[in-house]
């Protein structure tokens, strides 16, 4: 069983995952936003299957791929800080767009929005990178079977993820407005954005491997 310390330690770096603009947020808020919180919700159900995905091809063994070969998981974890910090320069960069903006979008069937969430997700490498290089530090073949944890791992990231996406959607076209209203703070969210995604990488980088 993965220690409790390790588990909350997850748990918070799933809520500090899901909170940084990315694909998937942007694409459900845009869709709340512009075609209502039904076409929101709609759009979340199929990024919560991209989720389920992506969680049951790290728990069939790519977790314990990383963790039977070290230099396979040097390269990746390092390579997951370097996208990090490319992820904090596009919030922070000149011109950068914040997904709380008004967006006008045309109307998409229900079907549609289930799709391209599940697609936007699929194809979000801001997930993969959270899967192929953060699972491995919380996993260890001395806590018991490297599947069930990475079982118990990715239902704690969709359960911060369904939480904190569901929020927005919720509130997304309130937030919308006020950030229209509030442009500075338009800003101050997007450096929020960049300093924390900045803050993950470093620790990525210099978190040691965990041992077996």
């Amino acid at each position: 069983m993965i220690p409790a310390h390790d588990l909350l330690l997850f748990a918070g770096a799933a809520v500090l995952i899901a909170l940084t603009p990315g694909p998937n947020m942007i694409y459900v808020t845009s869709r709340s936003i512009s075609q209502g919180r039904r076409a929101g919700v709609t759009s979340l159900l199929g990024v919560i299957v991209g989720f389920l995905a992506h969680m049951f091809a790290a728990a069939a063994g790519l977790t314990a791929l990383f963790l039977a070969v070290p230099l396979a998981y040097e390269i990746l974890k390092w390579a997951g800080a370097a996208y990090l910090l490319w992820m904090a320069w596009q919030a922070v960069k000149p011109g950068a767009s914040s997904p709380f903006e008004m967006r006008s979008l045309p109307p998409d069937s229900p079907r549609r929005l289930f799709a391209m969430g599940l697609i936007t997700n699929l194809l979000n490498p801001k997930i993969a990178v959270f899967y192929l290089a953060v699972f491995p530090q919380f996993v260890s073949p001395a806590h018991g079977s490297v599947f069930a944890q990475s079982l118990v791992l990715g239902f704690i990231q969709i359960v911060s993820s369904f939480a904190v996406n569901f929020t927005l959607v919720m509130c997304a076209g309130g937030l919308a407005g006020w950030f229209a209203r509030h442009p500075v703070w338009m800003a101050v969210q997007r450096w929020v954005t960049g300093s924390v995604l900045a803050a993950l990488a470093v620790r990525l980088a210099l978190e040691p491997r965990r041992g077996a």
